[in-house]
């Protein structure tokens, strides 16, 4: 018989504030994270807004231990403050746990890039008059310049190794970077590594930092972006017709997985239960969705399978919902598809996306809304889509518009599609006995 696994710690860094209560204020306010970019100086590409993380200041958010991550990027730095916040809520800390069972799982992205060295360096070292680059030169330049462990701290692996640091964390170790599926899939198979066994505890989420020069170019040469400069905080909406891309965010969110015995014998507070968790790809395209939805439906229905529920068991939906044309008429489409047995007629679920408030965080994406999930049904209260004015024939479902809404949530599904076809879904449910 599998172990039963729960939620017990939640923690988040993210465009909307560096703390759970005051982004879910913000959020159930319909307030925004999307702001003119900052972090390098955009005003010559086709979109020149983001959602950053503000006022973020490592040192004093981490406190004594900043010292050992003082050269990590900024992704992992987000990814340790929103540790450091669900090991705190979990009461992880009083507990006497064998670190040999406390694992982590990580949807963790690239951390930044050391853009103005290597730009610098490679301009340096450019014969212009042979159009080529110096190569030895630009190998003594980047040796003299270059950082190692700046250098070594871009990739995305180096996320576990600082949380593992933190938290004497020994178990289990590793890293999916399944693009914006990420941090979904990495709950979803940190709750499989419990159900097995193999760990007590879980450390899991993502985080992710794409707001760089390169990171910009490629959306917006993917056309994936919205350009609407005029007004950024408005740029981001979701199932509206005239939507027109999405907006690249930033920041981390983290929960701590426990198996249920392991939680109840320490007396610990339980948030939430994972019921259930699906898996699928597309096997499409390399950065479109199937228009048919295929992959999504798949993951969804393999998730309420995994749970041993039903659709009319489901209360809210935090949806994937981008904000680009072909995300939102597809996913609108594979939830009617998967939703089309529930009783009572028309599809009247609940749906919105959190994504027209804070961005798309990529990697962390699914974290954050995994834990917005959670905090809809602690409070009863769902979060809106903000910024949708005009229907869309396509996308003809309740999506909570520019408003929050309360309602009974006893369980609640969290979507993530990533390019490349990666779907991933978890349905959390209230915690009985």
């Amino acid at each position: 018989m599998r172990k039963r696994v729960v939620i017990t710690g939640m923690g988040w860094v993210t465009p909307l504030g560096h703390d759970v209560e005051t982004v879910w204020r913000r959020m159930l306010a319909g307030d925004s994270g999307i702001e003119s970019t900052t972090l390098f100086d955009a005003r010559t590409f086709p979109t020149t807004f983001s959602a950053e993380v503000k006022n973020f200041d490592a040192s004093k958010i981490l406190g004594p231990t900043y010292s050992q991550h003082q050269k990590a990027g900024r992704a992992t730095l987000f990814a340790v403050a929103a540790a450091q916040q669900a090991w705190a809520s979990s009461g992880m800390a009083a507990a006497k746990t064998d670190p040999y069972s406390v694992g982590i799982y990580m949807g963790a992205g690239e951390s930044g890039l050391d853009f103005k060295n290597f730009t610098d360096v490679t301009l340096a070292s450019w014969k212009d008059a042979e159009k080529t680059l110096d190569l030895k030169k630009w190998g003594d330049l980047s040796m003299q310049t270059m950082d190692t462990l700046v250098e070594i701290e871009q990739e995305p692996s180096m996320a576990i190794t600082h949380i593992a640091m933190e938290f004497n964390a020994r178990g289990p170790a590793l890293n999916c970077l399944t693009a914006c599926a990420a941090s979904t899939q990495a709950i979803g198979e940190a709750a499989e590594i419990i159900r097995h066994g193999d760990a007590d505890v879980m450390i899991t989420g993502g985080a992710h930092s794409m707001i760089h020069p390169f990171g910009v170019t490629g959306f917006n040469r993917l056309t994936a972006l919205s350009t609407f400069n005029d007004n950024p905080r408005k740029a981001c909406r979701p199932f509206d017709a005239e939507r027109g891309g999405f907006v690249l965010g930033e920041g981390a969110g983290v929960v701590i997985l426990e198996s249920l015995e392991h939680a109840q014998a320490r007396g610990a507070t339980i948030l939430a239960e994972i019921a259930g968790y699906g898996s699928s790809a597309d096997a499409y395209a390399v950065t479109d969705q199937h228009p048919e939805g295929r992959g999504a439906i798949v993951a969804m229905n393999e998730c309420l399978r995994d749970a041993g529920m039903s659709v009319d068991q489901i209360d809210y939906i935090n949806a994937h919902g981008t904000g680009t044309k072909v995300n939102d008429s597809t996913e609108s489409w594979a939830i009617k598809e998967v939703f089309a047995k529930r009783q009572g007629g028309p599809i009247t679920i609940p749906i919105s996306s959190i994504k027209s408030m804070m961005g798309h965080l990529i990697a962390a994406a699914g974290a954050v809304e995994l834990i917005t999930c959670i905090l809809a049904m602690r409070d009863g209260i769902l979060p809106p889509t903000a910024n949708y004015s005009m229907p869309d024939p396509e996308c003809d479902l309740d999506y909570v518009p520019n408003t929050a809404r309360r309602a009974t949530v006893n369980a609640a599904m969290s979507n993530s599609f990533g390019f490349g076809g990666q779907n991933d879904t978890i349905v959390v449910k209230k915690f009985a006995i």
